[in-house]
């Protein structure tokens, strides 16, 4: 089995890690999650491995780090461009997001 280039530290309740990953989604790009702790003064592991504190953090296989959503956004885009099934994924996902709703609505 090949393993992924990049890393994504990230947090799942976190929007900007959310949106990148959606991103590497939409290029299809394939990379390791890595867990953070929720409070910065607790990502000691993060800053070992890093050099950063926040999140998002991707790694790539160049050893670049980029640290934050825009650059990781800007990053990604000079290497792959706009990816063609971004406008699906989106859609996809807003209707994923719908459904949730309605769902959570008609619960209560």
């Amino acid at each position: 089995m090949d393993h992924p280039a990049y890393e994504l530290w990230q947090t799942e309740w976190c929007p900007a890690s959310h949106r990148v990953r959606q991103r590497l989604t939409e290029l299809g790009v394939d990379c390791v999650l890595r867990q953070v702790e929720p409070e910065p003064a607790q990502r000691e592991r993060l800053q070992r491995q890093t050099g950063a504190t926040t999140i998002p953090v991707l790694c790539c296989p160049d050893g670049e780090v980029v640290v934050g959503e825009q650059p990781i956004i800007a990053y990604l885009s000079s290497r792959f461009g706009e990816p063609e099934l971004a406008a699906a994924h989106r859609e996809r996902a807003r209707k994923a997001f719908q459904k949730l709703v309605e769902q959570e609505m008609a619960s209560k």
